[in-house]
């Protein structure tokens, strides 16, 4: 009965859609406060149908109802209770109603939120949204129905890819969904402005809460997607530039455009085509993510389905969405143009230019994750395009980035002297300068480069902090009278400063963890020793262990340094018999300042020694470290009340760029 109880409230929230997009259009159309009113009503409606759907196909996975395909597909009776729950977003089906489901919950908050909102706008932003879930729940309920029955039901199931048994993954998809659906709402705005022909500094500060909260779900869902790649496929590293991980930060990259070039939209109503532009291109990434993960073009342990006749539907969602909104961006843009005039040297040019920046490396990740795909469906040719090409074009592209980004804050906006600027950077600079030194001073070995990244690093850690000195006047007050004016920033301002100083702790754990890495493969057997960085490893012994539904080698190892014993570190080797497969299971022990990263391999075929793979990483926990300070930089700038308060009152009168 549960089966049928979801499977017709996934068929109501389709009816729900449609009537939601009907009445968001034509009541904005005839200006009918009633029909616009009832958008609201039923985007409220349509969450609550989805979410009715998703608790009952989760209540399936709980209960182990074996007479539903996709619980057959992805569980098991000995399953913990915990990736039962998981294994409901952890397949094809499941994870597309996740995705309705986060796309109706953002539809709802714009219902419930947007009391400020035109009701014209708000009625189409619903009615586009409403048109993107009719798309996916049309997907679902014709070609991944979730609660499709098995007749006979088999005695058990086959149990969900062991890989993705882990407490990371099992929060990883729905962060990146929030993420990814969180973009649809921008784009939402961006069409119906553009449908409206009005795109101003209230519509600007309209779209940046939005942006904001998308951004900053993604961020998470990247990093918690990274740290379990880190720990538990074994392999020691943090990003492979997989494409199905590029086609995660090509709408986080177009986010971090989109946040800027929304601020000089609200501010000075300067980059409007640019703004909307960006707002488009962030959701239609997240579009592409979704069939590359979905249509079968790649094999990867991040993918969900294989079948081609699912991926041509997800591609004419893609083909449409992007061809529509396109289409009618381009037949506003010339009505766009904004008659703010701005200096070469100012705020606005500073963020510009990062806006130009951060596309530019969106569309260099973009041509080396679709070029191979090109080619292998023109000529057959497999062909790979690797971290070498990543790592030196999107690298280039930062390396101007990172040097502009403190400068911002400290311009002007409209004319700007780049002496004063630079004047109260000085610190930030020498202090950059002289980490930069003392790192080639120790690592005389190299790599050269690699003591330009950290100072780099340093450089936005310092040029936030300096920001917020400059605007507390630390030194040149007293020190209660800087406290006070600190505490009275708006929570843009921490966010912002907080949100760079992350970029920098980011920069300063990826710049270590890789040059300065240090690996160890070798055959161990009981007593032996293995020296990595500066600790001492002996493998004690080999043990058995049987899990819940799984049964593993398990190496205990010594840990030493200086003499003194650390602790001991357990690394695994997990079979589990159902799926017949088998894991790593890695042990990392951290300082905060650095990993020691042990793995265990095969048997040797003399049965006594065993593969260990060791790994000392300097600063990588800063890598994510650095994520949760942009998270909670995005956090706090959705705190600020200025957000919250409605449109700038002050500047230009806004011109409509179109007669509607």
């Amino acid at each position: 009965m549960i089966p049928e109880i979801g499977h017709f409230a996934l068929l109501l929230g389709l009816a729900l859609a449609l009537y939601q997009a009907a009445a968001g259009f034509f009541g904005a159309a005839r200006r009918a406060p009633r029909l616009m009113e009832s958008a609201g009503a039923a985007a409220i409606a349509l969450a609550g149908a989805l979410a009715v759907s998703f608790g009952a196909l989760i209540a399936v996975y709980v209960q182990s109802d074996f007479s539903v395909a996709v619980v057959v597909g992805n569980s098991h009776s000995a399953k913990p209770l915990l990736y039962k729950i998981a294994g409901a977003w952890g397949n094809h089906e499941g994870s597309m109603l996740l995705w309705s489901l986060m796309l109706a919950l953002f539809g709802a908050m714009v219902a419930v939120f947007g009391r400020g909102l035109p009701p014209t706008l708000k009625a189409r932003v619903l009615g586009v949204q409403a048109l993107i879930g009719v798309a996916f729940l049309l997907f679902i309920a014709f070609t991944s129905n979730p609660f499709a029955r098995l007749d006979p039901a088999p005695l058990d199931g086959r149990g969900l890819n062991p890989l993705l048994q882990d407490p990371g993954l099992a929060f990883h998809p729905p962060l990146l969904y929030a993420g990814y659906v969180g973009f649809s709402i921008t784009f939402a705005f961006a069409v119906a402005g553009l449908i409206e022909g009005k795109i101003d500094a209230a519509w600007a500060r309209w779209v940046r809460p939005w942006a904001l909260a998308a951004w900053m779900a993604l961020t998470l869902g990247i990093a918690l997607g990274s740290w379990w790649a880190y720990y538990e496929l074994g392999w020691g590293g943090f990003w492979f530039w997989d494409p199905v991980e590029n086609a995660s930060l090509l709408p986080w990259l177009a986010g971090a455009a989109l946040l800027h070039s929304a601020i000089v939209c609200e501010r000075r109503e300067a980059m409007k085509a640019w703004t909307v532009f960006l707002a488009l291109l962030a959701f239609s990434f997240s579009l592409l993510g979704t069939f590359l993960v979905r249509s079968g073009v790649l094999t990867s342990v991040h993918a969900f389905a294989s079948d081609p006749e699912r991926g041509v539907f997800i591609l004419a969602i893609l083909v449409l969405t992007v061809g529509i909104s396109f289409a009618l961006f381009a037949w506003r843009a010339p009505s766009l143009r904004a008659t703010v005039v701005f200096s070469p040297v100012s705020r606005e040019t500073a963020l510009a230019l990062n806006n130009l920046l951060l596309t530019s490396a969106a569309l260099a990740v973009l041509i080396g994750t679709l070029y191979p795909l090109v080619v292998d469906a023109l000529s057959g040719e497999a062909i790979s395009v690797g971290p070498p090409y990543f790592n030196l074009v999107v690298g280039a592209l930062f390396l101007p980035l990172l040097i502009i980004v403190p400068f911002g804050p400290r311009l002007a906006w409209k004319r700007a002297q780049i002496a004063q600027a630079a004047t109260q950077l000085w610190a930030a600079a020498g202090v950059a300068l002289v980490i930069g030194i003392a790192v080639l001073a120790l690592q005389t070995k190299g790599p050269w480069l690699a003591a330009v990244g950290i100072a780099l690093g340093a450089w936005l850690i310092c040029g936030a902090l300096s920001d917020l000195a400059e605007r507390s006047r630390l030194f040149r007050v007293s020190f209660g009278t800087s406290l006070s004016r600190l505490a009275g920033l708006p929570g843009a301002v921490w966010g912002s400063a907080l949100a760079h100083a992350g970029v920098g702790v980011t920069v300063l754990g990826v710049v270590a963890a890789t040059a300065w890495a240090e690996e160890s493969i070798k055959a161990m057997k009981a007593g032996d020793i293995a020296d990595i960085g500066p600790y001492h490893v002996t493998l004690v012994e080999m043990a058995p262990v049987q899990g819940a539904n799984y049964i593993a080698d398990r190496a205990v190892l010594k840990v030493e340094r200086g003499g003194a014993a650390v602790l001991t570190m357990t690394p695994e080797r997990r079979f589990f018999p159902v799926s017949r497969t088998t894991t790593t299971e890695t042990a990392i022990h951290t300082t905060g300042f650095s990993d020691l990263y042990a793995a265990l391999g095969e048997r040797m075929e003399d049965g006594e020694a065993w593969t260990v793979r060791l790994h000392y990483r300097p600063l990588a926990p800063f890598i994510w470290l650095g994520a949760l300070l942009m998270a909670a930089g995005g956090a706090l700038s959705l705190l600020d009340r200025r957000l919250r308060v409605g449109a700038p009152s002050r500047r230009i009168v806004a011109t409509p760029v179109a007669a509607e």
